[in-house]
């Protein structure tokens, strides 16, 4: 049986290697170097699907694609931060990450009730906001199975907001009572992606670019209890209804994450294997978000109107005025 459906993966996940390696060569392009592999990739892959309707013979290549390469990227990311960061900002720090996080999730939630934005897309929005943006998003979305369409229009909102703040803090710094440590805190405890913290906070020195980081890496930690606590949450929703199934499962491919992280901590692992860890992992996120934008129709898209989007810039507002009250009042 497994000899007979091996074949039928081949279309999919070619076209979604192929995807992913155009947008590698694209991010190397200076003008296109600020936007991720990963974002590349879904954006591609939506053309593609836009202007060269699939083969169905695809189906099962992206399907798997979305399935276990996604799994296995967020597994290794677990890699590329270790406790003993954590314990670098301070228990000031790490309570300022933990209560713009919380408070972000928690506010996006209500807006978005309020808002009339679905449930499904502003649980992404939330996500993807809080925690780490497009990977946050993928993730959280294995537990509550929103529309592909929801899932890219998610990210778009993050990779526009994040990209807005990347530009627009380092011309701010000066303004406000930060210095390089409290600024860098400030990049990694709001703005969305970790290459987007990464090219913000450096503006402000090497020091900033530490903490930065750090910070940013402090919140990937958290998208493991998260997705936990959200597949819990979503699986109890469901088990009263009769019209679905019991639920999402709880995600136990973040207990693999956890134990990459515990595995990194205890520094056993050469940097060279962090490092090419560090590859592997992008590229199968690339792949993974090269599958979700073949997968997603922009018409579908477009219909979900203005909302979502004002939701997500509501968001950023609120987790980059938040951070910077309570990082001002530690410093």
């Amino acid at each position: 049986m497994i000899a007979q459906n091996r074949p039928t993966l081949i279309p999919g996940l070619a076209l979604c290697v192929a995807v992913a390696a155009v947008a590698f060569g694209l991010h190397t392009l200076p003008a296109l170097s600020a936007f991720s592999p990963l974002i590349l990739a879904i954006m591609l892959g939506m053309a593609f699907n836009t202007l060269c309707p699939l083969s169905p013979s695809c189906a099962e290549g992206i399907a798997f694609s979305l399935r276990y390469i996604l799994r296995a990227g967020i597994v290794l990311l677990g890699l590329q931060l270790t406790f003993g960061q954590v314990a670098e900002i301070g228990a000031g720090g790490l309570a300022t990450i933990l209560l713009t996080l919380l408070a972000t999730f928690f506010f996006t939630r209500w807006l978005g009730r309020v808002m009339g934005v679905p449930r499904g897309l502003t649980d992404l929005i939330a996500a993807g906001t809080s925690i780490c943006g497009a990977s946050a998003v993928i993730a959280v979305n294995t537990v509550t199975r929103a529309r592909e369409e929801d899932v890219a229009y998610a990210i778009a909102c993050v990779t526009v907001f994040g990209s807005a703040s990347m530009l627009l803090m380092p011309l701010l710094a000066p303004l406000t009572p930060l210095g390089p440590k409290a600024f860098g805190m400030w990049t990694g405890a709001s703005i969305h992606e970790v290459a987007q913290v990464v090219a913000a906070s450096f503006q402000g020195g090497d020091t900033a670019g530490h903490f930065g980081t750090i910070s940013k890496l402090t919140r990937v930690m958290m998208l493991a209890p998260m997705v936990l606590l959200l597949g819990i949450g979503t699986r109890n929703r469901n088990t009263g209804q009769t019209t679905t199934p019991a639920g999402a499962p709880v995600p136990w491919f973040v207990m693999g994450f956890v134990a990459m992280v515990a595995i990194s901590s205890t520094g056993w692992l050469p940097p060279p294997v962090v490092e090419a860890s560090k590859t592997i992992d992008q590229i199968l996120l690339t792949i993974a978000l090269a599958g979700m934008g073949l997968s997603t129709d922009l018409r579908k898209l477009a219909a979900a109107g203005p909302r979502p989007a004002l939701l997500g810039g509501a968001a950023w507002l609120f987790i980059s005025g938040v951070s910077l009250l309570l990082i001002t009042l530690i410093q």
